[in-house]
């Protein structure tokens, strides 16, 4: 206990540091960190399971963990249909989303999901939940009113305009009945007591900046600090500026699922396809604005994944390690996705130690290290910059891309901070007398992070 006091004395004291140049109404300062429950459970999520992994997740705020987000299919009455139709979305008068009550009982009698974000800020966690941008098919056809307005559904559905790969709602037109509609999904959400909204189909495949815009002013009209979060990738580079405009995080890949790589081009993304990622987009990350690689497949993936069968993670420990290396020193948004009440020994040590958390959390400029010497032709360096920028604190992360062990050495002119240094492992505490050259054996797709005292 009194570890854990400390360091959430400690990160409080470095956040606070980091912070003090952050403008106070910026949303997520910092890199968001929670849970999501795609990973372990697809569309089957449901109000015990949920809350059994929230209360695991309380567990570990004082290390930071904080957002608790249901994804898709919370308003689905069945999950495991096979058709739209099967699947028996639950909407409102209104043309709304409600959460099936079988699945969610405490949403009866038309609370919708209000009490289940009291309970989760009961235990000091933030409010998540996901959807998919657009209207519903079931709102157009039934042409319902849209609340607070003069406007009907089918005033605000574009019915030419499908998601590739869930066609269970119209796109939304950029009109004044459009804008209408997403101010009263979010003036619904925001009564709830929602925290973050991940909307999905709208980053890319296809971008849509309109519906971005709409949803984004829409948050700002209900006077509730909600982030945004967009999905899929890759977002364009391209789109940077817009999407940093409107959205405090959004996705740079694909989905990212539990292997070092996948075949070349395709669905899904493994680990290696984020090193190039995180390093285009490096540059964009800063208090309010977080690009993000994806969540975190570690653990369980148990029982109902969104994608392929229930399983452990196929990641080595070696490669969760690095995986959590490069998002932490990339300061990309840490995002669970395994089933929290599985949490074996291995990932809890991984998502627990507070000095890699806090490279995450508070750093103030990360880049890859380019210019490397032929000794790290099959490795990758980030340099990451913390404290004051009068004292700055550097920390180094070095990759094996290998898929066998490497011995990786450079001098600490070659990676930019000339002269002797000591240095201490964040994953393991140990220290090392100053050098002027850093040696390290690392296994196939090992990692190391040290820090440079």
């Amino acid at each position: 206990m009194r570890k854990t006091i400390g360091f959430a004395l400690l990160l409080s004291a470095s956040l606070a540091a980091a912070l003090a140049q952050t403008p106070p109404t910026v949303l997520a300062p910092t890199p968001p960190m929670g849970w999501n429950s795609w990973d372990a459970y697809g569309l089957t999520i449901n109000e015990a399971d949920y809350k059994a992994n929230a209360a695991v997740l309380a567990d570990l705020k004082p290390y930071g963990w904080t957002y608790a987000v249901i994804d898709e299919g919370w308003y689905m009455a069945d999950p495991f249909g096979a058709k739209l139709a099967d699947r028996k979305y639950q909407i409102d008068d209104n043309g709304l989303l409600e959460p099936d009550v079988t699945r969610f009982p405490l949403s009866a009698n038309g609370a919708g999901l209000k009490p289940l974000a009291d309970w989760v800020h009961d235990h000091g966690l933030k409010f998540g939940i996901h959807v998919v941008r657009g209207i519903p098919k079931e709102a157009v056809e039934r042409n319902t009113p849209i609340a607070g307005s003069g406007f009907h559904a089918a005033d605000a559905a574009d019915t030419s305009d499908l998601c590739p790969w869930d066609d269970g709602n119209y796109g939304v037109r950029d009109n004044a009945a459009g804008q209408a509609y997403y101010d009263s999904m979010v003036k619904l959400y925001a009564d709830w007591g929602v925290d973050y909204i991940k909307v999905d189909c709208i980053a890319d495949h296809p971008y849509k900046p309109t519906e971005i815009r709409q949803i984004a002013q829409a948050i700002q009209k209900s006077n509730r600090p909600i982030v945004l979060s967009l999905s899929p990738g890759p977002t364009q580079l391209s789109h940077a500026e817009e999407v940093g405009r409107y959205a405090q995080l959004w996705r740079i890949a694909d989905d990212t699922w539990d292997g070092w790589s996948f075949a070349p081009d395709k669905w899904p993304n493994g680990v290696r396809t984020a090193f190039d990622m995180l390093a285009q987009w490096h540059t964009y990350a800063k208090p309010g604005n977080w690009p993000d690689a994806d969540m975190l497949p570690f653990g369980s993936l148990t029982p109902h994944p969104g994608w392929g069968e229930p399983r452990q993670s196929r990641l080595t420990p070696d490669e969760e390690r690095t995986m959590f290396t490069l998002w932490a020193i990339a300061r990309s948004p840490l995002i669970l996705g395994g089933d929290l009440t599985r949490l074996d020994d291995v990932t809890r040590a991984l998502i627990t130690n507070k000095d890699v958390i806090a490279v995450n959390q508070t750093t103030w400029e990360s880049h890859p290290v380019g210019r490397l010497p032929k000794s790290l032709a099959r490795a990758r360096v980030w340099m990451a910059l913390s404290g004051s920028r009068k004292k700055p604190v550097h920390t180094v992360a070095l990759f094996n891309l290998a898929d066998r062990a490497a011995t990786l050495r450079a001098t600490w002119g070659q990676l930019g901070l000339p002269g002797a240094h000591k240095i201490r492992d964040l994953w393991n505490g140990r220290r090392k007398p100053a050098s002027d050259a850093v040696t390290v054996r690392l296994p196939a797709h090992g990692s190391v992070i040290y820090r440079v005292e």
